[in-house]
């Protein structure tokens, strides 16, 4: 099979694409041919190893000290299942599927085998039937980073939420969740995407590329930060000391992705009932995964990108 190969870190460039043997499952795993995968922020720090120093040490003995432990990178990824082992209960052959593949990586090829448990290095579920390989990438990544973090703030109907960084994988579903939950939403993004935030959902937008203060009267019961602790500004500052008194602030660098498949199945729900849509910026065919990492690394993506790795 084809792979992406990464023996060494960093530019885009280090990728390779080789011929390498195709994985077979054990008793307790699935063989997934891979439509497509995800290029997320994740996997740039990975490639890269632009890790920020409060992490380096643990990733670097996570991943690998002098370069990628395992050389077939990529957390995310949508396909189908071409066999299974003859422990496994959840999928049979032909189940469309998309999640995480976690630390065990293997994204970056035509096929990998997981688990069907949830760990560290897996967790898959049924794809949404509505949406393509490549869009249920974004789901998968930036959905389970939206619900995670929504989940922990128990938005209640009339709660007023703010998503700072609303035009990114995370917060494109964020704020549509947000909003299907009943609250009252107020995105932040840069000027280009504030009417794509706008056509999401949000009640409210904010350019933080213009706007340096909140009004007085913004308060909210809780403040999103999808962009995490490296991008700061001016008016990420305003918005954490914009909460009510019991509000809760959030960025998705407080705790680590947790791969949950039943997570996966509820934003399955959410999209095949109408609720959210994935918000795909742009695919690159399998050759060009290289460039698809300049354009990720470069900061300014709407939504997720994606690699199509099989036709379909």
């Amino acid at each position: 099979m084809k792979a992406a190969i990464c023996t060494k870190y960093g530019a885009p460039e280090v990728f390779k694409i080789t011929e390498v043997e195709k994985p077979a499952p054990k008793d307790d795993e699935v063989c997934i041919k891979i439509y497509a995968a995800g290029v997320c922020a994740s996997d740039i720090f990975i490639r890269g190893s632009n890790i920020p120093l409060r992490l380096l040490i643990p990733m670097r003995i996570m991943v690998g000290i002098t370069k990628p432990r395992r050389p077939i990178l990529g957390l995310v990824l949508a396909g189908k299942v071409e066999t299974v082992g003859k422990d496994i209960k959840r999928f049979k052959s032909g189940d469309s599927v998309y999640g995480l593949a976690g630390f065990r990586f293997g994204a970056y090829a035509e096929y990998v085998c997981l688990k069907e448990i949830d760990s560290t290095v897996g967790g898959i579920a049924l794809k949404p039937s509505n949406v393509s390989y490549e869009e249920a990438t974004a789901a998968a990544y930036g959905g389970m980073l939206a619900f995670q973090f929504l989940e922990k703030a128990n938005i209640q109907k009339g709660n007023k939420v703010l998503i700072y960084g609303a035009s990114g994988a995370s917060g494109t579903l964020a704020v549509q969740i947000a909003k299907h939950l009943g609250a009252e939403v107020t995105g932040v993004c840069s000027t280009s995407n504030l009417e794509m935030v706008k056509n999401l959902g949000a009640d409210n937008v904010m350019d933080y590329t213009k706007q340096n203060e909140l009004p007085a009267e913004a308060k909210y019961d809780f403040v999103l930060d999808s962009v995490g602790k490296a991008k700061t500004s001016k008016l990420k500052e305003a918005c954490k000391n914009a909460l009510k008194p019991n509000g809760k602030y959030q960025t998705v660098d407080d705790s680590a992705l947790k791969l949950d498949s039943a997570r996966l199945d509820k934003i399955r729900e959410y999209i095949e009932a109408g609720y959210i849509k994935p918000v795909l910026d742009r695919s690159y065919p399998f050759e060009e995964i290289a460039e698809a990492h300049r354009y990720v690394e470069k900061g300014h993506k709407k939504g997720g990108v994606a690699i199509t790795i099989f036709n379909h």
